[in-house]
């Protein structure tokens, strides 16, 4: 995506218009329309306040992705009792089918052992309760997988 298409994207997700937008930040519409269409790009001042006005970082304004977006918003919105009634395996393995089927083949107790190993050091070695030493688990497998992945291309 490119920052033109992000400016747009934020913009539309604000819901301001061009006009708006131009006048909030003292240009005009056209350059505004400049800046959605890549023709031309805002100075690092217009940036910091585009942000500002969009709700965002610098850093999310230049990668803005509204799906990604809609996602985390999303994540925000489900409160622990919605989390509680959501079969995220079943979810998920409409997409993965080996989440559906793994527990057939896989023995799952001396895996299930060793990670409980991991969580417990995690909390012993750094004092996390369960549920933070199980989402840097978490964390650290994405990382393992992104590296193994990106090492295969």
């Amino acid at each position: 995506m490119n920052l033109g298409n992000s400016l747009f994207q934020a913009r539309k997700k604000s819901g301001f218009s061009q006009e708006d937008v131009a006048e909030k930040l003292g240009v005009s519409r056209q350059t505004v329309s400049k800046w959605e269409t890549s023709e031309t790009l805002p100075d690092i001042q217009q940036s910091k306040k585009l942000a500002v006005l969009y709700h965002l970082s610098l850093d999310e304004l230049i990668s803005f992705d509204i799906d990604v977006q809609e996602v985390e918003q999303a994540i925000q919105r489900t409160g622990g009792e919605l989390e509680e009634k959501i079969d995220w395996t079943k979810a998920w393995g409409k997409k993965y089918p080996i989440l559906l089927r793994y527990q057939k083949e896989v023995d799952i107790e001396p895996y299930a052992a060793d990670l409980g190993t991991l969580i417990d050091g995690l909390k012993s070695q750094y004092g996390y309760n369960e549920l933070d030493a199980f989402l840097v688990l978490k964390d650290i497998l994405a990382a393992v997988w992104k590296g193994r992945k990106n090492s295969k291309s």
